[in-house]
């Protein structure tokens, strides 16, 4: 039975910049999906704390976060070709050796490259809506597939999604709500997370941002 993905494969132009990063710094920086487990000693060359971050689009926010947070690493994860290229090239002009960049379903990394309890934080901002209906069964944020992304989180570890799509956010709370392992909820956007050229569209249009903070919780009360 094929797999529903919880993205549309776009393509885009690549500019010159952009093919020029990922031709150069992929081998340094890139991690194809599928591949093999995530050690994260040999990704990074250290045993930091680990950050996934789903659908990072251009980057802008997993450089200013990675920039702002050395003693973390990041690693985001994206499908979009221009994306992946810019991404690289800021990595490369802002000097950051905390992150790497994966190309690829994320859910495929989930389930199969990254090992249960062992990332600090997963971060999930604006991914595609999916509006009509008939798509709903695409979307990221759904009871399937927020018990993979908590199993993968150590305890006490968080997930911060962030949307500006109003029915989405009331799905992705009763997701969440229903996970006993999650505990959380609508939180003002974190001065952490950058407000990203996307965001400020949404903003321009006159729809409501949501930010969702959880924290997997190390045991389930029994009261």
């Amino acid at each position: 039975m094929q797999r529903i993905t919880t993205f549309y494969p776009r393509r885009g132009r690549v500019s010159g910049r952009h093919e020029d990063a990922l031709s150069r710094l992929w081998p340094v920086f890139g991690v194809d999906i599928p591949g093999p487990p995530l050690e994260k000693d040999r990704l990074f060359g250290r045993d930091a704390p680990l950050v996934v971050e789903i659908g990072s689009g251009m980057g802008d926010a997993t450089i200013e976060m990675a920039a702002a947070d050395p003693d973390r690493d990041y690693l985001a994860v994206e499908v979009f070709p221009p994306g992946l290229g810019n991404l690289l090239a800021n990595v490369e002009s802002r000097g950051l050796t905390n992150v790497r960049v994966a190309s690829g379903d994320a859910l495929e990394l989930l389930r199969h490259m990254v090992f249960p309890d062992s990332l600090d934080a997963v971060h999930i901002f604006f991914p595609d809506p999916w509006p009509k209906a008939r798509h709903h069964k695409r979307r990221l944020i759904q009871p399937g597939n927020v018990a993979l992304l908590r199993s993968r989180l150590r305890p006490g570890g968080i997930l911060h999604c962030a949307t500006d799509w109003e029915n989405y956010a009331a799905r992705m709370i009763e997701a969440l709500d229903a996970d006993p392992m999650l505990s959380g909820g609508v939180v003002e956007r974190p001065r952490r997370r950058p407000l990203t050229k996307f965001e400020r569209r949404g903003l321009d249009a006159g729809r409501p941002i949501v930010d969702l903070i959880y924290a997997r919780v190390s045991l389930i009360s029994s009261t």
